[in-house]
């Protein structure tokens, strides 16, 4: 699967991108039906929020326990083991006939929908440097793909056939997924030496040794704690104020997901070293976004709000990849371990944004909710404006020039 020029064919890239899409939908799926799926299970409206809880905490134990695996395993195994145990929780979930039964799989999805996780580093391994930035952009754009589409995707099939059968599709999706990796995935075994308790030690400690790692983990916690504050927030907003639909509110989403453009646009800026420019952009627009949605839904201004919807989700995700990009030139041997320490603390901020969006509507209306996501991010800009006169280096995979960022 390699080209002769060294590039990573643009087919594998697309393979890349459609897995990580349909892996990490699996974590939005029932956030889009709660409504119908918490009566047929017998769960009342105190405990209905663990139809998403249980996912979204498999999803970080995933991150936590799993995802440094990649520097461990050999790859292609990991990641079809994975996708091996999503599907099955997809299976379990789809004839589950108890609440029990019903989060014991949706936990082991999320579990399992971590593959996506041990993708993007692996797809900066198999990048050249000069494109890694590139190629880890067009494979994030995907990723958020998936998580936007999900929502919409699950509201349609449930109006034709029931809650359940979104997880059959997908289900039947993941199994044709795996036969298409198994064949196209080249293989990767990492170098031997550590053991797992090394392996969970070293990603720890290079989160706390490496200034540049935390950094930029705080960035995207920061603006992914605003992003799932206004995903989570935004659709009771869109039903009690617009008077929207379930129809309407998927069509809303959709609208969002043009954010998704922006990953593959900040994967060739972050190949052209515009790595503070672009991280300053991506926190100015996500302030900026927050500060229009304020506006926009205290006025009744759809459209206004669905500019800032997009605006948030573009500035979320160009930030992500440029975060990326760098993150997988610091260390190449340690790319699994680094994603898991970065993407853990990510979902720990993603999970502080969606549990303050009830609240903040409830205590003080759109408002709170605009202002606390102004709050979110405006740390993240701080700590960027402290550290404009330090040099960061980035070692780069080998036998390229070190480069300052």
């Amino acid at each position: 699967m390699s080209d002769p020029r060294g590039a990573m064919p643009a087919g594998l890239t697309a393979i890349f991108a459609v897995a990580c899409g349909l892996m990490v939908a699996n974590l939005y799926y029932a956030q889009a039906l709660i409504g119908e799926i918490a009566p047929a299970l017998g769960l009342h409206d105190n405990a209905a929020g663990l139809i998403v809880t249980l996912t979204q905490l498999g999803y970080g134990a995933g991150l936590l326990f799993i995802v440094s695996l990649a520097d461990l395993v050999e790859n292609k195994r990991l990641i079809l083991t994975l996708l091996g145990g999503a599907t099955l929780g997809l299976v379990g979930i789809l004839f589950a006939r108890s609440a029990a039964t019903f989060l014991l799989f949706s936990f082991l999805t999320g579990f399992c929908s971590v593959g996506a996780q041990v993708l993007v580093p692996l797809a900066a391994h198999l990048a050249p440097e000069h494109r890694r930035g590139r190629v880890v952009g067009n494979i994030m754009g995907g990723l958020i793909a998936g998580i936007m589409l999900a929502r919409p995707v699950a509201n349609g099939l449930a109006v034709i056939g029931g809650w359940r059968l979104i997880f059959g599709v997908s289900a039947v999706a993941s199994l044709a997924l795996a036969a298409v990796l198994a064949f196209a995935l080249p293989q990767r075994r990492p170098a031997p030496g550590l053991h797992y308790g090394q392996i969970l030690q070293s990603s720890l400690l290079l989160l706390l040794r490496t200034p540049v790692i935390r950094r930029r983990t705080a960035y995207q916690a920061s603006l992914f704690a605003a992003f799932n504050l206004f995903w989570t927030a935004v659709p009771l907003l869109l039903a009690r104020i617009f008077g929207l639909g379930q129809i309407g509110i998927g069509l809303f989403a959709l609208a969002g997901a043009g954010g998704a453009l922006a990953a593959p646009i900040a994967g060739r800026a972050a190949d052209r070293n515009w790595i503070r420019s672009g991280t300053f952009g991506s926190l100015a627009a996500a302030l900026a976004a927050w500060l229009l949605a304020g506006w926009s839904g205290t006025t009744h201004a759809l459209i206004a709000l669905a500019i800032a919807a997009i605006a948030l989700d573009a500035g979320t995700q160009f930030n992500q990849v440029i975060g990326q990009r760098v993150l997988y030139s610091i260390l190449p041997e340690a790319r699994g371990r680094i994603n898991a320490s970065y993407m853990t603390c990510v979902f720990i901020g993603g999970a502080i944004g969606s549990s303050l969006a009830g609240w903040t509507l409830g205590h003080g209306g759109w408002w709170a909710t605009a202002l606390t996501g102004m709050a979110l991010v405006t740390p993240a800009i701080l700590l960027f404006l402290s550290e404009l006169g330090q040099t960061m280096t980035v070692r780069p995979a080998q036998g390229d020039p070190p480069k300052a960022h």
